[in-house]
């Protein structure tokens, strides 16, 4: 199996500790390595080859991180053009060099995922059945609470009594509560979370039935005589942003998804961040010297400026990070709004 991590996103939801110079998949945020490097540990426990797509500004200090790959392994994009274009862009680059009927995953850069060998199992049924059917094969994440800022999977009914494997029914876009509640309740829903099996020919017949215009997008690329040339990207340029879901999978026809046998979670805010890692009895992580508290629980505070001290008193459930980049102190129940403010103080 061929496995290319998808290390794009400014993750503004983490400002200001991420930024669009140093996004959230290039920071140590939950442990000795950054997301992307242990992105990287899991990809290399699904097969040999592995491919990096990130953007031009981000390419050296990835490059850096990952200096295990040889340089052909780094796929730079010259500007973003949604992930439907990554992706092409690594299917270009794959039928290149490698078996069209290969399976390829494609998993992101930014996740938290703890159980690596329940990782590489369901990405391994999930390349068997993909390979087997000739069908895109997603992986989804059994929702353990009614999330309202995850898209969903309906499953409908177990493929060839494949006890992980069901047929995909539907797409469902990010619920309001109620609705959530309800999915959860079923049992009859995963938690979308952008992973997808399949070779270079499954995804090109389903371009060609659903998508022809990325499949048009494709060949533009495939008839460029070298990739990463000045043409190469002028060409690249010239296409427009689209998401890959919309683009094509929720297009897609008899696909399969395999439910996950492994925890997973999208650090898509601090309350997330402070859920995933280690705390004190008290319920708070401190990152970083000089912070001094009295009388604080369930808080992440964290000083990326040590010659400056923090100080809290009093308080619980908040979120304080100090950087040369800003300060931010928030409710931690809030904290998904941490993006809106990043926005703003972009433009």
């Amino acid at each position: 199996m061929i496995t290319v991590i998808i290390a794009g996103g400014s993750g503004t939801r983490l400002w200001p500790l991420s930024t669009p110079k140093c996004p959230k998949h290039l920071l140590k945020l939950t442990g000795q390595r950054t997301l992307l490097q242990t992105a990287y540990d899991r990809a290399v426990k699904l097969g040999n080859v592995v491919y990096v797509v990130t953007e031009a500004g981000h390419a050296d200090l990835v490059r850096q991180q990952l200096p295990e790959l040889p340089d052909s392994a780094f796929l730079i994009e010259p500007g973003r053009r949604g992930t439907a274009h990554c992706i092409i862009l690594a299917l270009d680059k794959i039928a290149r060099n490698h078996d069209h009927d290969e399976p390829v995953a494609f998993i992101h850069s930014d996740h938290q995922v703890r159980d690596t060998e329940g990782f590489r199992r369901s990405f391994v049924t999930a390349a068997k059945v993909s390979k087997l059917k000739k069908k895109i094969t997603l992986i989804g994440i059994e929702p353990t609470y009614p999330a309202t800022g995850f898209g969903y999977i309906k499953r409908n009914g177990l493929y060839k009594n494949e006890d992980s494997v069901s047929n995909v029914e539907s797409f469902k876009e990010k619920p309001d509560y109620d609705t959530a509640l309800k999915y959860v309740e079923s049992g009859s829903y995963l938690w979308n979370c952008g992973y997808f099996v399949g070779s270079v020919n499954v995804f090109l017949d389903e371009m060609k039935a659903c998508a022809p215009n990325l499949y048009e997008n494709f060949k533009k690329l495939a008839a460029i005589h070298e990739t990463g040339t000045a043409e190469y990207d002028k060409e690249y340029l010239k296409l427009d942003s689209q998401v890959i879901d919309v683009a094509l999978i929720e297009k897609a026809s008899g696909l399969l998804v395999v439910s996950a046998s492994f925890d997973w979670m999208d650090i898509g805010s601090f309350k997330d961040l402070h859920d995933v890692i280690p705390k004190d009895e008290n319920g708070n992580y401190f990152g970083g010297e000089n912070i001094h508290t009295i009388d604080v629980e369930k808080t992440y505070i964290r000083n990326e400026e040590p010659s400056k001290p923090i100080a809290v008193i009093g308080l619980d459930n908040i979120i304080v990070v100090n950087t040369p980049d800003g300060i931010l102190v928030a409710r931690k129940d809030v904290s998904n709004l941490v993006g809106e403010i990043a926005k703003k103080l972009q433009n």
